[in-house]
């Protein structure tokens, strides 16, 4: 049977059909769905973590207990979970291991563009790269195989692109036969003290030796030759966009990036005439090549940053004097100027009203990873750094020790739930016991928002969507010492300027904690329904008060042709209710509809 699916759902596909016995992840896009369709399949045991090393040392545990695992996560998860992986390649694995990691070129949802082909490398595991839906599916299969043949854990690379194009997908039947899990003691391969390390590192070496000279005879490694004045190395997406610009071209398709198959590449390289590499990101297969000694043109004339497109690839050769194949039409733009549209906090969220009030107050504002980054656009102007999960808190910290007394004053923390609960907690602790004079606001809506909704265990609920122990946040931060704990409700903002200010002027680390939940959170009966606002065209003064809160729901109409009044709309369709426009208009022209 065949089924069009994404990269990511073919991913989850391929872990189930290669007998995957435990899943983990954290969410993070673009690889959030993959652990969102695993759910479907009962036979595997799937969970979220609260942070990427948690669901990677899951997952390892699983491995080491007889079970197929699968770890996901996005390329900046990586960073978090490199500490687990590095010695994880020493130990090698007891049942198959698979690290899914999604990068992000062209950054359209993430911090950076790191590229992890680098992390295979560094930590000496191979890693396959995937090119279509059909390969995602296929891939996973022959990484839990390779990560048993080889003792060691695979990582399948995907990308932005790989996770969310669809294409046609061949089902099978799950494999059978493999062996039923059970503990099984080996401690000096599994214990990692310096004596056990020693032995196994000259292993790991041997390890990735062997998979390159293996990698020539892989069938994810092919030559396709066609004319030989021009080859190509290329692998993942940029193998569809090659062959649609470069048609005629030799191409040597790359399925595992690393290790390289040194043998194959040097056969591909003695039989063209000019040899080049196309690759997103870093100069990572070019590189290798030259310290070959192979002659080979890649990033002279493609760029370093961001996604390679056809386009992008055509013009990259057109620039050397290369023929390509004509370029795809575009569709003509439209004549009409389209307003540009910023990504904004949904009508009804309950951080607006928070930044909002930390504009008021000029407050220095250490953000973090979450939908509340937000808070930076206009006009809110309310965010002063965000670097990474979990940051703003250490930062916080960090500004408190190097400003003035008064400056300190002004020195804010925000974090929401889930990234509290990810790498928050230890920048807390370290802010208690360092006595730092930061305010740490913890915005708990209850979800992890900005992925999709996924549920953490500030929820009380698992992917299973089974109920759970409910983490209890101000408690929690009182376990860890702080002393002055606020819950406030974040839609009133009288009670939200003053118990930011009181707390901001307090001279010890405080928290203070929204508790209003997402708007688009899942679970039932969360919000009152019906409840809308409009706004009385007669008290309407044109002030456009309303408008600094930069809600979707309010419009701005302009009375006349040139005139500069006009009246303030809301749209009853996107209006939620949550009553924080009406509070900062000073004429009471708006009020509940009827």
């Amino acid at each position: 049977m065949k089924e069009i699916l994404s990269g990511n759902e073919a991913i989850a596909r391929g872990a189930y059909e290669a007998g995957c016995r435990v899943a983990c992840a954290y969410p993070g896009t673009p690889s959030t769905e993959i652990l969102e369709n695993v759910v479907n399949y009962n036979e595997i045991n799937s969970s979220w973590a609260p942070n990427e090393k948690v669901a990677l040392e899951v997952a390892i545990g699983a491995s080491f207990g007889g079970g197929r695992a699968l770890c996901t996560m996005k390329h900046v998860g990586v960073n978090v979970a490199a500490d687990p992986l590095f010695t994880l390649s020493y130990t090698g694995v007891n049942a198959g291991l698979v690290l899914v990691v999604a990068d992000d070129p062209e950054m359209h949802s993430s911090q950076n563009e790191q590229d992890s082909r680098n992390y295979a490398k560094f930590a000496k595991v191979p890693m396959l790269e995937p090119s279509n839906s059909q390969e995602c599916k296929a891939f996973t299969r022959l990484a839990f195989e390779l990560s048993e043949q080889y003792d060691t854990p695979v990582l399948l690379r995907s990308t932005t692109r790989i996770s969310h194009s669809k294409s046609i997908v061949q089902l099978e039947e799950p494999v059978t036969g493999l062996p039923e899990p059970r503990l099984i003691r080996n401690a000096s391969k599994l214990v990692m003290l310096p004596g056990n390390a020693r032995v196994r590192h000259p292993l790991v070496e041997e390890r990735i030796s062997k998979l390159s000279k293996d990698g020539a005879t892989m069938a994810i490694n092919r030559l396709e030759m066609r004319d030989s004045a021009i080859g190509i190395i290329t692998s993942g997406v940029c193998y569809q966009y090659v062959r649609e610009v470069l048609p005629t071209a030799s191409i040597l398709k790359l399925g595992m990036v690393h290790p390289l198959p040194h043998d194959l590449i040097r056969e591909f390289a003695a039989k063209v005439k000019a040899l080049y590499v196309v690759e997103e990101l870093d100069p990572f297969i070019e590189e290798q090549i030259k310290a070959m000694g192979i002659s080979v043109i890649g990033k002279q004339i493609m760029s370093i940053c961001g996604e390679l497109t056809p386009e992008r690839i055509q013009k990259a050769f057109a620039s050397i004097g290369v023929a390509t194949a004509p370029a795809v039409a575009q569709p003509e733009e439209s004549p009409a100027k389209l307003p540009p549209r910023p990504p904004n906090m949904c009508p009804g969220c309950p951080h607006r009203g928070v930044f909002y009030t930390l504009n008021q107050l000029k407050a220095y504002v250490t953000g973090d990873i979450g939908c509340y980054t937000l808070g930076f656009m206009p006009p809110l102007s309310a965010m002063d750094t965000c670097v990474c999960m979990g940051a703003s808190v250490g930062m916080a910290t960090g500004v408190t020790k190097v400003v003035s007394s008064e400056e300190q004053k002004k020195v804010v923390g925000v974090i929401g739930d889930s990234t509290f609960l990810h790498t928050g907690i230890n920048g807390l602790m370290d802010m208690v016991y360092n006595q730092s004079p930061a305010t740490l606001i913890i915005l708990d809506n209850s979800i992890t928002a900005m992925t999709g909704r996924q549920d953490n265990p500030a929820s009380g609920y698992t992917l299973m969507d089974d109920p759970s122990h409910r983490i209890d946040l101000p408690l929690l931060c009182k376990a860890v010492g702080v002393k002055h704990i606020r819950v406030i409700n974040p839609f009133d903002l009288e009670e939200t300027r003053r118990i930011l200010q009181e707390e901001m002027n307090r001279p010890e680390p405080s928290v203070i904690i929204t508790d209003k939940p997402c708007v688009l959170i899942k679970r039932e009966g969360v919000f009152e329904k019906g409840i809308v606002l409009e706004v009385s065209e007669d008290t309407c003064t044109g002030c456009r008060a309303c408008l600094k809160i930069g809600c979707p729901a309010i419009e701005w109409r302009p009375e006349g042709e040139g005139s500069k009044k006009g009246k303030a709309y809301i749209d009853p369709f996107l209006c939620t209710g949550c009553d924080v426009c009406s509070q900062l208009c000073k004429f009471n022209a708006i009020r509940r509809s009827k």
